[in-house]
């Protein structure tokens, strides 16, 4: 049952009054233009990560004060509250969807879930007499309705107000034996009665389900299109495959997040790697669509154009945020583009209609790969323009300067050691160097763009991993999923080799992985800073305007580590404003700053009472223009650890705003 609240209980567990607050109170808003709402995820449908208002601007942003707070409990928040009929809509306690008062910050109604909610976000829904008004979100692996007013489940919504994603799955005929329910953090998007959903690649093994993109009816939860992302026989793309690998194989998910031009009607879904992430010998092929850009008719399911950004992905280069739809000017000429980050550096620009590269994509030779049984593809797609955002090499004179002298040089060993070729430098038994690591580049809410000036942001992080493949029961001397690993002698990678190649001549074979993202004793990278930047494109003329190191890590003065360093694992999000400015916060060292959109100069910086991984919103409402965090990370995303870590910080939602 949901619970409707009077006055906000700040501790969990404590008692909830009942109480339902007229909706005659909420104030009426004035008629809203684009981009001056926050009702959807990442504030719009085109994922912008933008608001027009500018209330707030760089003339006044110094002045911003706490409006109001929210406790919401200690657990790590990632999630980006929606603002709707004066109500925002939050997630708090253990499980728990809140809706509280716009204004005040006091709580309205709430609803608790015995399984997971979806960490990032929900879709609102609204008819068009306004008489029907609903949120749309994951909880416990189902699609799950309820009344936006007042939190009851919309009983006619699939059974009892839940759609099962796995019954669209298990008809296509795929074998379901002993998969849960397919939970998953992306929220999906509204466009007109349907919503449309990337389905989660059940586990990260070879035996991951498919991530085929569902749209559902929103008023019955009935299915209305398929599109299957790792295509069926005969399908374009099935032959990019093994024959049958839709019946087998798995991943080709759109995990992070997707895309909708309105007006047009167009869905922007960006896809995942193929399963295992790692280990590509058993899917021969480029293997579409994964990692790829794909353009599908909003309302249909059908592929209007698709564009691959990495071929046969065995670096786990999935594409990892949401496409972003500008308008730039060409020779004079405005041209509608749609540019997508990547976890590897590039941002990649095309024609919003044709697919067509703004400008030209080179296919070059890259490293092939010499694990038995592997065949990597002998080209990989590299933007000519614009420069990529992130770093993209790792030698040795790029050694973290901060770190003892000892762990410097086992730092420079291990680089002499492994294989260390390039972006593209293929998996291997001695191990491979990755920068900017699976990790790294962008991710999930970290690009936001002004949609008409061409103007956009993208936040970058450089985390070298070392990616070593081992046979199945198979150890090299010192792995660990997160700590450092030895050197494997030239002898022993020979011996795993031949094993290779003796248990493929008996069958197929799957290679296993240990995570070594090569932490160091303090917990830092060993790369040197900046750890993570914020970099400012024109997609104008494809230039930089700016880059800025984004954050700071918290560490003994002795270390000397500067104020310039950048953020450790930031993954907080981007907020772009009409007022000329640009909003994000960092984990690392707990503040929410406002960087001026001209230059990238810090303008104003509050600090918070946690870590922030989610997405800042803003809205209206009373005439006053507010900016949301979620600050409610326990430490933030792998902080750089000097010392025991503290107790967990209380975790809130925090507006802040101009004085009255």
């Amino acid at each position: 049952m949901h619970k409707t609240v009077a006055s906000a209980s700040l501790l969990l567990g404590a008692i909830v009054i009942m109480f339902v607050s007229p909706l005659a109170q909420a104030p009426t808003p004035r008629t809203p233009g684009p981009h001056t709402t926050w009702s959807s995820y990442l504030g719009s449908a085109d994922s912008a990560q933008y608001t027009a208002l500018d209330q707030i601007n760089r003339s006044n942003v110094s002045r911003l004060e706490v409006a109001w707070t929210f406790a919401a409990g200690n657990r790590t928040f990632l999630f980006g509250p929606l603002v709707a009929d004066g109500l925002i809509f939050v997630l708090a306690g253990a499980n728990d969807l809140m809706a509280l008062d716009a204004a005040t910050g006091a709580p309205v109604w709430s609803r608790p879930h015995a399984g997971a909610v979806g960490t990032r976000g929900l879709n609102y829904w609204r008819s068009t007499d306004g008489t029907d008004r609903r949120l749309l979100y994951m909880a416990g692996g189902y699609l799950t309705a309820v009344n936006a007013r007042t939190g009851d489940r919309i009983a006619a919504f699939g059974d009892a107000g839940q759609v099962d994603l796995r019954t669209a799955l298990a008809a296509t005929g795929r074998d379901l034996t002993g998969v849960t329910p397919l939970q998953t953090s992306n929220p999906g998007r509204i466009f007109e009665d349907l919503i449309i959903m990337g389905l989660p690649a059940q586990g990260s093994g070879y035996d991951a389900t498919p991530g085929d993109v569902h749209a559902y009816d929103v008023r019955t939860g009935a299915l209305r299109w398929v599109f299957h992302s790792l295509p069926h026989d005969g399908d374009v793309g099935a032959d990019t495959w093994p024959a049958g690998a839709w019946k087998t194989h798995g991943g080709v998910h759109n995990w992070s997040e997707l895309t909708i031009d309105e007006a047009r009607g167009v869905a922007y879904v960006p896809f995942g790697t193929g399963r295992f992430d790692f280990y590509g010998g058993d899917r021969p092929g480029d293997n579409l669509f994964a990692n790829s850009l794909v353009a599908l008719d909003a309302r249909t399911g059908k592929r209007l154009w698709h564009y691959q950004l990495v071929h046969h992905d065995v670096w786990d280069y999935d594409l990892p945020t949401a496409p972003r739809l500008l308008t730039v000017r060409r020779n004079g000429v405005p041209v509608d583009v749609v540019a997508q980050p990547t976890k590897h550096g590039f941002l990649f620009v095309f024609d919003r209609v044709t697919g067509q590269p703004i400008w030209p994509i080179e296919e070059r030779p890259v490293p092939q790969s010499d694990v038995p049984g592997e065949r990597t593809s002998p080209t990989q797609p590299f933007p000519t323009r614009p420069a990529p955002f992130a770093r993209q090499s790792f030698t040795e004179r790029d050694i973290n300067p901060y770190l003892p002298a000892d762990e410097r040089a086992s730092i420079q060993a291990r680089l002499r050691s492994y294989r260390n070729e390039g972006l593209f430098t293929p998996p291997s038994f001695e191990g491979s160097i990755q920068i900017p690591g699976h990790s790294g580049g962008a991710n999930w809410g970290g690009a936001a763009v002004d949609p008409a000036a061409g103007d956009l942001y993208v936040l970058s992080k450089a985390l070298p991993t070392m990616i070593r493949l081992l046979p199945p029961g198979g150890s090299a001397p010192g792995s660990s999923r997160t700590g450092p690993a030895t050197i494997v002698p030239r002898d022993e990678v020979e011996r795993l080799k031949a094993q290779a190649r003796e248990a493929l001549a008996a069958g197929p074979i799957r290679f296993t992985s240990p995570y070594d993202f090569m932490f160091t004793s303090t917990y830092l990278p060993p790369i040197g800073p900046p750890w993570s930047e914020i970099v400012a494109y024109d997609l104008n003329t494809g230039d930089i305007r700016w880059r800025v190191p984004h954050g700071m890590v918290n560490a003994p003065a002795a270390l000397g580590i500067g104020p310039d360093s950048g953020a450790h694992w930031p993954r907080g999000g981007l907020l772009a404003t009409g007022g000329g400015l640009l909003f994000a916060a960092s984990g690392s060292d707990r503040t929410f700053r406002a960087y001026d959109r001209r230059t990238g100069q810090v303008l104003w910086k509050r600090d918070l009472p946690a870590a922030s991984d989610g997405v800042p919103a803003s809205y209206e409402i009373n005439g006053r223009q507010f900016i949301v965090v979620p600050a409610a990370a326990a430490h933030g995303w792998n902080p750089a650890r000097f010392g025991p870590l503290p107790p967990p910080p209380p975790g809130a939602y925090i507006a802040f705003a101009l004085p009255r």
